[in-house]
């Protein structure tokens, strides 16, 4: 019995062992107002603190970061994801506690985050894992809104790293513009943000020979929105033209029956999306993406049955101000990224 039991162990380490050196999984979470407890006295952060309205006690963080630690562990499965692309963080203090103390510290994760001007103080960070992602540069980008009305936003996070296979990849965290006011008011926003990360991308395109471009993040359209598809330039999987272009790889998915990352009023929609450049669509490219597809993480323990219509959607921390212990009222997704091996 020890024996069959070590022959096991040993195909599944070896199973580990040849993706962590072929594969790398890209993931990303809107995690839901990950906030300390600690009180900012130059962000709008009352609401999340002990005497505020959502009562945000130090033991509710605690099981908010453990939370979050089931699900980057769930999406792994067998093995860590290697990069985490995280939204709604309040900052990197909670970063630390996310990836120091708690749960999540077995991984080994360092971070980046973004300090963004908004004025709740949310941010976008990076968790990644450095013997599979070789961390080279980090920059962040501030919309510049053409209303100067407009409240600040998130900055974009652009990392830049070595894989194990040697490629340089270009990873870019994003949480654009919400829709307060109303979608179509709040739509110049988002354009505004879509015209900035194409310039960069399109800088990208030109300075890099072959440039492995991987776009994630909380975008508050749909993939065939105008910002993403027609400002950003993000197409559909099955309009493939060049290496030098950005493909969707949800857009193609749109038609599908319950398919989505965040319910709104009665319907599923695609917020959550994966963007990547032409090249990472090819096999012949030395990194691409396998199977050519992103997944949604749709478990059952992130959803919850709504008792009035009989409804599962994302099972979250809050519903209202009310705190019922859940995840976030966004689902992840995630992609495959395979590698060939440097030599």
């Amino acid at each position: 019995m020890r024996k069959v039991l070590l022959m096991v162990f040993l195909f599944f380490s070896c199973v580990l062992f040849s993706f962590s050196q072929t594969g790398l999984r890209v993931m990303f979470y809107n995690v839901e107002n990950l906030f300390d407890t600690v009180d900012d006295p130059l962000k709008n952060d009352d609401e999340f603190l002990p005497d505020g309205p959502m009562s945000w006690k130090p033991w509710k963080y605690r099981e908010k970061l453990r939370n979050i630690t089931r699900v980057i562990t769930a999406v792994g499965g067998m093995y860590s994801p290697a990069l985490v692309g995280l939204c709604e963080i309040e900052n990197d203090s909670v970063l630390f506690d996310l990836t120091r103390r708690s749960p999540l510290r077995a991984q080994g994760y360092d971070y980046v985050v973004t300090r963004s001007p908004d004025e709740r103080g949310m941010d976008v960070a990076l968790l990644y894992q450095r013997h599979q992602f070789n961390l080279l540069e980090k920059n962040e980008y501030e919309v510049v809104f053409s209303d100067k009305a407009v409240r600040p936003t998130r900055n974009m996070l652009h990392t830049v790293g070595r894989t194990v296979s040697g490629d340089t990849l270009d990873l870019f965290v994003c949480h654009w513009p919400s829709r307060s006011g109303g979608r179509r008011e709040s739509e110049p926003a988002r354009l505004d943000a879509a015209v900035l990360l194409r310039r960069k991308v399109d800088s990208l395109f030109i300075l890099r020979r072959s440039a492995n471009i991987v776009i994630v993040g909380d975008f508050n359209d749909s993939p065939d929105s105008k910002s993403i598809c027609r400002t950003l330039g993000a197409r559909s999987l099955n309009d493939y033209r060049s290496d030098k272009e950005l493909y969707n790889l949800f857009f193609h998915r749109l038609k599908e029956k319950d398919f989505g990352t965040y319910f709104y009023r009665g319907r599923w929609e695609v917020l959550d999306q994966i963007i990547v450049s032409g090249n990472l669509l090819r096999k012949d490219n030395r990194l691409y993406i396998r199977s050519g597809e992103a997944r949604v993480f749709k478990p059952g323990f992130l959803l919850r049955e709504d008792n009035a219509s009989g409804i599962k959607r994302p099972y979250r921390t809050h519903y209202g101000p009310r705190y019922i212990g859940g995840f976030s009222d966004h689902l992840p997704v995630y992609t495959d990224l395979e590698m060939c091996p440097p030599g």
